[in-house]
């Protein structure tokens, strides 16, 4: 009997983190984060609570894994920079080119969309752990994307003049996130490009993209 007994596999905490992470992203992106119990994430792994714990410190420590260490630092700007792309010069990258890379990025992570959406809509509560991160989010958006020597076109007259631009793009951007997850979806990218036309448009934007 001895022998016949499955031996514990033991993982790296790598391994783990990122067991976690997908279970925490399905059960919340199908419940909402007030739908689920750290016990939930912990069967879900087959882990202990005591064992879930070690990882996340507490129920929103999930959150910061999540959002903080995953979602908001995938896609970002210095992805692009490094993919070398068209448009993804670090002295001059195209802000136009940056959105569809992310467009194209968010397309093929659909379950982090979906489990960012819910925790969105959950956050007009204001008891929810998440409701000061997207209240600032458009103040840190911005912040974030100043950082950047974006290569615009002469007649926007600097980035402090894109301010409106970019809270647009990150708008439709939510927009078209929630028709996707409909049925029947829309192909995200196809849908980007058609408000990509409308935010820059051509002549001005032509050699900017």
């Amino acid at each position: 009997m001895a022998e016949a007994r499955k031996k514990k596999i033991r993982k790296s905490p790598e391994e783990r983190r990122a067991e976690i992470e997908r279970a925490a992203v399905k059960l919340i992106s199908e419940r909402g984060y007030n739908g689920i119990s750290l016990k939930d994430v912990a069967d879900e792994v087959g882990i202990s609570q005591p064992g879930l714990l070690h990882y996340i410190g507490n129920k929103e420590g999930l959150l910061s894994l999540l959002i903080t260490d995953v979602y908001d630092t995938s896609g970002s700007p210095e992805d692009f920079l490094e993919s070398g792309l068209p448009g993804s010069d670090p002295e001059a990258p195209h802000f136009p080119a940056y959105l569809r890379y992310l467009a194209r990025h968010n397309a093929a992570r659909r379950a982090m969309v979906q489990l960012y959406m819910v925790l969105e809509t959950e956050s007009f509560n204001e008891s929810h752990p998440m409701h000061e991160y997207f209240r600032d989010r458009p103040a840190s958006v911005w912040d974030h994307y100043s950082q950047y020597p974006w290569k615009l076109p002469p007649e926007i007259g600097g980035w402090e003049n894109m301010r409106q631009t970019v809270r647009m793009a990150t708008e439709i951007m939510d927009g078209i996130q929630l028709r996707w997850l409909r049925e029947p979806p829309i192909d995200y990218y196809d849908e980007w490009l058609a408000f990509e036309r409308l935010l820059f448009p051509s002549p001005v934007w032509d050699s900017y993209r």
